[in-house]
Order: structure tokens, then C-alpha cells, then sequence
């Protein structure tokens, strides 16, 4: 008999390897959407509405939409601004600890997140948050590193015409991403001149 487990996610394309690598695990993951972060609220939706066809059509996993507080990620996790590691602290720690609330109130005993895929995310911060969070509401945390199998979900997503972002979610790190971008763009450009 598989375990329940509360799966938080950030998004659908970060949730493919996750979900089948638990399940294969012996997990059978609830997905748990909550995620003020995601600016605008347009973009919100898009990645909302993604992660429910998916989860619907291709994955057959149930969602639970828990909670979105977006005036506690202002008044908790803005204030960071551009110091990454604090803001992605306080980001990790509102929305796990929701979903902790959310897996106690559904009666699950084991918790894990999406958030460990890709490789863009402060994965020990992000683990030290769920572990800590998930014991404080007496759940087994389930840490896994996701992360070598981010390429196989961003083919996988593709082939699959799932929207894909280009940033994690909030307004700080869509302006990191097009500053990333930019000084990508910059080098090449640079090196082009050199040859």
C-alpha cells in the first residue's frame, strides 16, 4: 500500500520527476499548491492553471489549493529585497509552512516539495526549512535531491506544451533573471566581436 504524501509544488513542469520518483518510492503524492510569490497574478494563474491540466490529464494526482497570503509574503519576504538567501529563506518558509498546515488538516503524515528540482533554488536552505517546519507540525519530512533529474523534466515539459517560465516566481527574481539574461547576451556578443 503506497504512503500518502503531501507534495508542495511550485509549478508543473518541476513537478514530473518529483511525482514519479516518489510514486516509484512507494509514495502516493497529494499535490499542494500554495505560492504567493508569483508575480504578477496573471502569471500566478498561467503556472496554477498548468499544474491542473497537467495533474488532471497526464499525471491523474489530486491538488489541493491551499492558502495564498500574499500580504505575508509582503510583509515578510519583500523586505529582503535582492538579498537572495534571506528572501528565499522567508519565500521557503511561508510557503511550506503552509503547506504543513495543509497536511495536518488532511490527515497526511508525510510532506516533501518540488522546489528540489531545479537547480536554481538554495537546495539546503529549502531542505533545512522543510525539515524544520515539517517536524515543528510533527510530519516526516521526505528530502530529496531532485535536482539531476532537472533535465529530464524540462524535455519531458516541452514535449508535453507545458508553459514554462523563465524565473522562480516573484518580482526580485524575474528582474535577477533578466539582468542573467542580459549579461548572457552581453558576453556573447562581446565574444562574437573577439573572434
Amino acid at each position: 500500500m503506497p504512503t500518502p504524501l503531501l507534495l508542495h509544488a511550485c509549478c508543473g513542469p518541476c513537478s514530473l520527476e518529483p511525482l514519479r520518483l516518489l510514486r516509484e518510492e512507494g509514495f502516493e503524492p497529494t499535490i499542494c499548491w500554495t505560492n504567493p510569490n508569483i508575480q504578477p497574478v496573471a502569471e500566478h494563474d498561467l503556472r496554477l492553471q498548468t499544474l491542473l491540466r497537467w495533474a488532471k490529464d497526464v499525471a491523474h494526482v489530486e491538488v489541493v489549493i491551499a492558502a495564498d497570503d500574499r500580504d505575508a509574503w509582503e510583509r515578510l519576504v519583500a523586505p529582503a529585497g535582492f538579498d537572495r538567501e534571506r528572501r528565499c529563506r522567508a519565500c521557503y518558509a511561508l510557503r511550506l509552512r503552509e503547506a504543513c498546515r495543509a497536511a495536518v488538516e488532511r490527515g497526511f503524515t508525510h510532506i516533501s516539495t518540488t522546489l528540489a528540482v531545479s537547480p536554481y533554488q538554495l537546495f539546503d536552505v529549502c531542505t533545512e526549512q522543510l525539515v524544520a517546519l515539517a517536524h515543528s507540525h510533527g510530519l516526516t519530512p521526505v528530502v530529496r535531491d531532485f535536482r539531476p533529474y532537472y533535465p529530464d523534466a524540462t524535455r519531458e515539459s516541452r514535449e508535453l506544451g507545458m508553459y514554462r517560465q523563465n524565473y522562480c516566481g516573484c518580482r526580485f527574481s524575474a528582474a535577477e533573471a533578466c539582468i542573467e539574461r542580459h549579461e548572457a547576451r552581453d558576453a556573447r556578443k562581446a565574444a562574437k566581436r573577439k573572434a
